[in-house]
């Protein structure tokens, strides 16, 4: 079946919308060999697709299509050339910064991905930003969905459930897949199970940045939580 034959030992999602693939513009992979490595373990594990998501925030990482799809292009080319079986595109983890509302009161078009245009954005662990309700009211007025990276991680929601749960009348949450071993916390894993149990799960995502994070993730998607998401309508397979 080829060097890369695809693992169905386990059940997965088969399309990724959150990593850190493309090398040197933010804290994810700084070769393309790393990148490399990380998708063809993807590919083993069964994942037909990786959406990668580099960080935009201004002051570290200011990237923008002009930075961001030559990469795409490039990496695309080099899973080809490796006979790799993946397909990658590429969009943005925005975070909800003065930067971030600029774009969205300018008439240029955020990154996003899927026929529903998906914009995935993330903010500060510690403190509810003050403009993040008006974020997400005018990503839905220009005709986006928006898309919270892994919620479980914030400690405003991990300190105010009753804050959580107005969010997730506002966005829908993408839940990182490392996150349901206690990769990032114990607190982590149990809002993702909160989230889980409440069926409020609309993507599951990777957040991969380096290869030394494979033996985590794999130990993630075996994990018995892990399971039983996917059992719910989650929204990856919805970008095939």
């Amino acid at each position: 079946m080829g060097l890369f034959s695809r693992q169905r030992t386990l059940p997965h999602y088969t399309v990724d919308i959150h990593s850190h693939l493309l090398p040197g513009i933010d804290d994810g992979v700084e070769t393309w060999e790393q990148s490399l490595d990380i998708l063809k373990e993807l590919a083993r594990l069964g994942f037909s697709k990786a959406i990668t998501t580099p960080h935009i925030l201004a002051e570290f990482y200011p990237n923008s299509p002009d930075t961001i799809l030559p990469l795409r292009d490039e990496l695309e080319s080099l899973l080809l050339k490796e006979k790799i079986p993946i397909s990658i595109e590429a969009a943005a983890e925005y975070y909800v910064d003065e930067s971030f509302m600029e774009l969205l009161d300018s008439s240029d078009e955020p990154l996003c991905f899927g026929d529903k245009k998906y914009v995935l954005f993330e903010t500060g662990f510690l403190n509810e930003p003050r403009f993040l309700r008006e974020a997400i009211f005018k990503l839905k007025s220009r005709g986006y969905q928006p898309l919270m990276a892994h919620p479980e991680r914030y400690t405003y929601f991990q300190e105010n459930p009753e804050l959580l749960q107005e969010y997730a009348e506002l966005t829908l949450f993408q839940v990182n897949v490392m996150s349901l071993m206690g990769y990032y916390s114990s607190i982590a894993k149990g809002i993702a199970k909160q989230l889980a149990k409440a069926n409020q799960i609309a993507f599951l995502g990777s957040d991969l940045h380096k290869p030394k994070q494979l033996p985590a993730f794999k130990e993630a998607v075996g994990t018995k939580l892990y399971r039983n998401i996917l059992e719910q309508p989650l929204l990856n397979s919805s970008l095939q």
